[in-house]
């Protein structure tokens, strides 16, 4: 990867920052989204297991109320789980930042 930032020789120490930055922020997307499709994978697997006890040619209205229940639910639990992660995230940077890591439990 070291290869990969220094092509190019007029590269300062602040553009060679920038392009690891740069490409840092893209895999944390791409994990991000690799995430959110597993999870919704997992949660539509789960969510018919659980609803759909005899599959036919479509779906009851009890089926479908208790699917779209059901993945409200995993996206309810993502959601807080997603703001927590992040809010304990900042609290940790801005004690990075701030001279010491802070205590997060």
């Amino acid at each position: 990867m070291a290869d990969f930032l220094s092509r190019g020789s007029s590269s300062t120490p602040a553009d060679m920052t920038a392009k690891k930055e740069a490409v840092m922020n893209q895999v944390r997307n791409e994990l991000a989204l690799a995430n959110a499709q597993e999870l919704m994978n997992k949660a539509g697997e789960r969510c018919f297991a659980k609803c759909v006890t005899k599959p036919g040619d479509s779906l009851s209205s009890s089926e479908q109320t208790c699917l779209s229940r059901c993945l409200d639910r995993y996206m309810e639990v993502f959601t807080i789980v997603s703001r927590t992660y992040t809010a304990r995230l900042t609290r940790e940077r801005e004690g990075q930042q701030n001279g010491g890591f802070s205590n997060v439990s």
